[in-house]
């Protein structure tokens, strides 16, 4: 059986800051809709499930992310999730130049979780919290540099 990644699906509060956040750092929109319907209550699992959903894409067209804003059943708050955390964790991406990642993501208001690590020479990283209280990891690669 063949098999493929197509998306990574992340329910957020407010999807206009998410796209926001997600195109500043390079992403584009390939798609926005508004979903309801029996079709979508079934392929959910959730009753009159009606939601705004945008596609977005790496500069690659590698990677997807499928963002999403319930309208009905109302979203229901969590506390943010925590690395160490298990479930859902964390949308990771690889950036070109981290410090301009960290300001762009410094513009929408978040911050590396503690700070920026270096791995033995080969990856500098941080996670920050995105929006809705997405854990966002940007890493890059020092040995492309």
């Amino acid at each position: 059986m063949a098999i493929k990644l197509e998306n990574i699906g992340i329910a957020v509060r407010d999807i206009e800051a998410a796209i926001a956040f997600f195109t500043d750092l390079g992403l584009s929109v390939v798609g926005r809709d508004e979903v309801s319907g029996e079709w979508a209550s079934t392929a959910v699992g959730l009753d009159g499930n009606q939601a705004k959903i945008a596609m977005l894409q790496t500069p690659d067209g590698q990677g997807r992310l499928e963002l999403f804003e319930y309208l009905h059943p109302d979203a229901i708050e969590t506390t943010p999730t925590l690395p160490n955390e298990i479930g859902m964790h964390r949308v990771a991406f690889s950036v070109d130049d981290l410090d301009a990642a960290l300001e762009i993501a410094a513009r929408h208001g978040c911050r590396p979780l503690r700070g920026v690590a270096n791995y033995e020479n080969i990856y500098k990283l941080t996670y920050v919290r995105g929006p809705s209280g997405i854990i966002v990891m940007l890493a890059q690669d020092l040995t492309k540099s």
